[in-house]
């Protein structure tokens, strides 16, 4: 695992030194590799490549990066776990190795095979190749985009680095904001691939290849596409549902169970993320019963309704793992909240982000890799919401004049129902944000299909909530311009949908930015792509069966441990952000969301902003999640700006 960097100035004119440039770059990353570090300078072009490394396999001075063979120079981060397989096939070939690590099998397989041979590669990785011979930049992501590849190119410099922060070290790099990307961020917390939050920079799509010449042009094209193991299953749905659910759930324990021992592949102690979920349950279990002795570590917090860690420690405690937990207080969010624009780089509005750099860093101080169980509720239909939108469909399909209801309440102005909502709180559900949720139901009620409504569920800021804040982008995006609208059943659209957006570009990102910002490697074994083109392919009914989710996955879960271990409510790695802002941690969003200073950058509209924040303070029925996002983009513009 390391952090790779690199740029091709198609207009170099020695007025900057190529070397002393690549090496600040690539020193930025030194988090993500302490271990060792190299550059690369070839002589007849002006391109340059640095790595910084987390030495993980091959812990000798032979897995030095960048590595050269023949025409072919790499710089490459993350793991492909099946390399001896690969390097068998080479050794064949008439191949010899001198090193031990992946980086030489991945090297020489690109030398055998050519742009093939990331078909044979199972892990996570992104990885630049430079032909010495054919002048020409290669870039690959792997196929779910569990590691991340930005790239940023404007009048003839080419950039490419795992995190933004080495762009910065480039004297030509142009940082103006993307109001695109500013939109999807506000909107939903994260900014999907391709976009990013700078203009010019994009992230490369996972299960993309983009191949730069020598003349500067650049086409990018995927190697691997998850939607057409959907498609797939969809044509064969038929031959799926003559199997029995036995034998589905057999087949499905042992694929899981050979891609979580392969994630094992290592020569550093590997431990793992326990939340006592169903999905880090399932790979405890499935690990505990191969005889592996595991490492667990879990984060709880002081306020009940956010805390899973007395169920991580049942569930640790029934298969004899090794257990730490640590509890978060508003004391340590004060002390990690400023960290996190240097962590992430770019917005990132997920609050979980606290508690993941919490148990990255307790679990950093016992292993150097741990195994983290994302990727099982977009695989398993385990999200609350895919159901809820589905059943919300079939209900307003029943509702006679939805669309006049709908109208009706637009007359209503929202100002109007809260105080009506407040004068019969007593009687009413509570709600701390009726108002956004008031503005949410007119819209839902005229959503008819399942992304429109989907896209309401995960939104924080609406359409018409942007353009009081004064953002607005000419180039407008849903995320249902990501994935397969018409041709899936609706539950499957949601998950192949998440699987393309939200996973990458929250999640993963979330996870990969925290563990190794602490030189902590993390892996996700539910995220091989064997795991994933089966699931891909399973019909929903055994994902989703009789109001159980992740039905298929519980089946094999329960073999190995009593189900009232696991079996409770759906429950989120939540964060008592509202809480804590309105008690401890309320001077933090009066200092960054400040009248005066909102109104000096120029950005968004103060008056807005301040309404806002007098809302949230006096619960006239804003989202908190809303001050959260503006709140995370100030600080990061505070640094990076």
């Amino acid at each position: 695992m390391c952090r790779i960097v690199g740029f091709i100035d198609f207009n170099f004119n020695n007025f900057y030194s190529l070397e002393e440039t690549i090496t600040l770059m690539r020193d930025t990353l030194i988090h993500g590799g302490p271990d060792d570090a190299g550059i690369f300078i070839d002589k007849d072009f002006p391109v340059a490549l640095g790595h910084r490394r987390l030495s993980i396999l091959d812990l000798s001075s032979l897995g030095h990066q960048p590595m050269e063979f023949e025409n072919l120079v790499i710089t490459y981060n993350g793991e492909v776990y099946n390399f001896k397989e690969i390097r068998k096939e080479l050794e064949k070939e008439g191949y010899k190795f001198i090193s031990n690590s992946d980086t030489e099998v991945i090297l020489k397989a690109f030398h055998r095979w050519g742009f093939s041979a990331v078909h044979k590669f199972r892990g996570m990785f992104a990885f630049a190749l430079w032909d010495k011979k054919d002048k020409k930049l290669i870039l690959c992501r792997d196929r779910i985009g569990v590691k991340p590849l930005y790239y940023y190119y404007k009048n003839g410099l080419f950039m490419f680095a795992s995190e933004l922060k080495a762009f910065h070290k480039h004297s030509k790099f142009e940082k103006n904001l993307n109001l695109t990307g500013l939109s999807l961020y506000l909107k939903y917390g994260y900014i999907p691939a391709p976009y990013s939050i700078f203009e010019n920079v994009h992230k490369l799509k996972p299960g993309h290849f983009l191949v730069l010449d020598q003349k500067g042009n650049i086409e990018e094209f995927p190697y691997w596409k998850v939607e057409d193991y959907f498609l797939k299953g969809k044509e064969e749905k038929d031959k799926w549902l003559k199997r029995s659910e036995e034998e589905l759930a057999q087949e499905l324990e042992e694929i899981l169970t050979e891609s979580f021992k392969l994630r094992l592949v290592s020569d550093v102690p590997v431990g793992m993320f326990l939340s006592g979920g169903i999905d880090s349950s399932t790979v405890c279990a499935l690990l505990s019963k191969e005889g592996i002795k595991l490492k667990t570590f879990t984060i709880g917090f002081y306020e009940k309704e956010y805390n899973e860690a007395e169920y991580a420690k049942k569930v640790a405690e029934y298969f004899g793992t090794e257990h730490t937990e640590l509890y978060c207080t508003p004391k340590e969010a004060f002390e990690i909240i400023p960290k996190l624009p240097e962590i992430y780089d770019e917005p990132f509005g997920d609050s979980s982000a606290i508690p993941t750099y919490l148990v990255s860093r307790l679990a950093r101080s016992q292993v150097k890799v741990s195994l983290s169980a994302d990727g099982g509720d977009e695989q398993f239909c385990g999200y609350t919401r895919y159901w809820l939108i589905t059943d919300r469909i079939a209900k307003l399909s029943k509702i006679p004049f939805s669309n006049l209801l709908a109208n009706t309440l637009d007359l209503i102005h929202p100002d109007l129902a809260l105080k009506l909502y407040n004068a019969f709180k007593p009687i009413l559900p509570k709600y701390t944000n009726f108002r956004d949720k008031y503005i949410k139901l007119r819209n839902v009620l005229k959503a008819k299909d399942v992304m429109e409504q989907y896209d309401l569920a995960v939104s924080y800021f609406l359409v018409e909530d942007l353009k009081p804040l004064g953002i607005g982008s000419s180039e407008k995006k849903d995320l249902k311009d990501w994935a397969l609208v018409d041709e899936l059943d609706p539950l499957a659209s949601m998950m192949l949908l998440d699987l393309k957006t939200y996973l990458p570009d929250d999640i993963l990102v979330k996870v990969d930015r925290a563990t190794m910002s602490v030189a902590l490697e993390g892996r996700e074994p539910f995220l091989d792509h064997k795991i994933v083109e089966w699931t891909s392919q399973l019909p929903v009914e055994f994902k989703y069966k009789n109001g159980i989710s992740k039905y298929l996955l519980r089946k094999v879960l329960y073999k190995y441990i009593p189900k009232e271990l696991v079996e409770r409510p759906k429950q989120g790695f939540g964060v008592p952000i509202y809480e804590w802002f309105k008690g401890e941690l309320k001077g933090l969003y009066k200092e960054y969301l400040d009248v005066e200073r909102i109104k000096k950058e120029g950005l968004f509209n103060h008056v807005e902003v301040k309404r806002l924040l007098e809302d949230f303070l006096s619960d006239r029925g804003v989202n908190h999640n809303k001050l959260w996002l503006l709140f995370v983009f100030e600080t990061w513009r505070n640094k990076w700006l």
